[in-house]
């Protein structure tokens, strides 16, 4: 079965009896809907309303599992226990180093939803499995569906949930009650403001490498983030992108021109002028 181990992740739970209210306040996820057969992505906001730490959240029987960037773990639990105060909660790293992502079979590992809400079965588990390949497949059925990451699509501290189509994925709750940065983003859902997204890019030859920029008429409106061969995915200006696409007007990555499609689970379209975005 197609399987990829990707080494840059590590794993925090977070048990106690004040578990589940403690992260309710605090992280963008609605826990309320959340099962121990899936992972469900989140986020910790700043109060600006941008991603802090983003991550995968599981529930566990005494508690929750979070899947997390292994460079931002260390952070992110220092984080969390400055917001603990005396709550009835205990914070911990596990031993667990990386995590497998199994797909196109099914099997005994939790769900990852960002890819069921495209129609696909992804699923993923702490650790390396044997026979579990590099990341590359991974990658390009991301790009497949529009999943972005960050590090390779954008930055912590850059990107709103919008951006990354956490409105669309269940990454982001509107319903549950304040958490850190809510109104914010709760003010861009109201008033639909959001006029950054992750766009699946098409290239007429392979595409440069990340972080090239994607422009109209010499103008930018995002950069590249993962690439594979001629596709890949950038965070782009989707009321620039549709006016130049409703006139025909060409879009480059670099050289390489370029179209453009939001994830089709998404619902979303582009706008064909900046008033309607």
């Amino acid at each position: 079965m197609p399987s990829a181990f990707l080494p840059d992740r590590a794993f925090v739970q977070i048990t106690g009896a004040d578990a589940e209210h403690f992260l309710q306040n605090l992280i963008t996820t609605d826990l309320g809907a959340l099962t121990a057969d899936e992972w469900r992505p989140g986020a910790l906001l700043t109060p600006q309303g941008k991603i802090f730490y983003d991550f995968l959240i599981s529930r566990r029987d005494d508690g929750f599992m979070i899947d997390i960037r292994a460079d931002q773990m260390e952070a992110f639990v220092k984080r969390m226990t400055m917001y603990k105060l005396r709550a009835a909660v205990t914070i911990e790293t596990l031993p667990e180093t990386g995590a497998t992502v199994i797909w196109g079979e099914a099997c005994d590992s939790a769900a990852d939803q960002r890819f069921a809400l495209a129609g696909t079965e992804v699923r993923r588990q702490p650790g390396r499995i044997d026979g579990a390949g590099d990341r590359g497949g991974y990658d390009a059925l991301r790009i497949l569906h529009g999943v972005p990451e960050s590090g390779q699509d954008y930055a912590l501290q850059d990107a709103f949930p919008h951006d990354i189509l956490f409105d669309k994925s269940g990454g982001v709750s509107f319903r549950k009650g304040c958490y850190v940065g809510q109104e914010v983003v709760s003010r861009m859902q109201h008033r639909s403001t959001a006029r950054r997204r992750i766009v699946i890019v098409s290239g007429e030859a392979p595409l440069p490498a990340s972080g090239s920029e994607i422009t109209i008429g010499g103008k930018t409106i995002g950069a590249l983030g993962t690439v594979a061969g001629d596709r890949g995915l950038a965070i782009i200006r989707i009321d620039k992108a549709g006016e130049a696409m409703a006139v025909g007007e060409p879009i480059l990555a670099g050289d390489v021109p370029v179209s453009l499609a939001l994830p089709g689970w998404t619902g979303l379209t582009f706008p064909s002028s900046a008033e309607e975005a």
